[in-house]
């Protein structure tokens, strides 16, 4: 018997509720879990994100170089700075977070 989840259909026929942000970051769970469970070579893992790596790539190219004008490994040189820039302010909003000055009174 195949278990439909999350996804079934309501028994009485009617309309399902929009999901919760919530529910829908299980059901995302999910299925990136089920999906990565059927690829189990690191060549398969790795040809599956390379579209993905391909794109964020040309993203940190194009923000560090919108005009193109960059020699290769000056835009090897950008793109890293500019990286380390991100995951340093990401680093700073994870301190003010835990620290209790990044959140809003409720």
């Amino acid at each position: 018997m195949h278990d439909r989840g999350l996804d079934a259909w309501p028994a009485d026929g009617g309309v399902m509720p929009a999901p919760t942000p919530a529910q829908r970051q299980l059901v995302a769970g999910v299925a990136a879990l089920t999906r990565w469970s059927r690829i189990t070579s690191p060549e398969d893992r790795t040809a599956a994100t390379a579209a993905a790596r391909r794109a964020a790539s040309r993203k940190w190219e194009l923000q560090a170089d919108p005009d193109g004008i960059l020699t290769p490994d000056e835009l090897a040189a950008a793109v890293d700075r500019l990286k380390k820039a991100h995951y340093r302010r990401m680093a700073l909003r994870s301190a003010q977070a835990r620290s209790g000055k990044g959140r809003t009174a409720a």
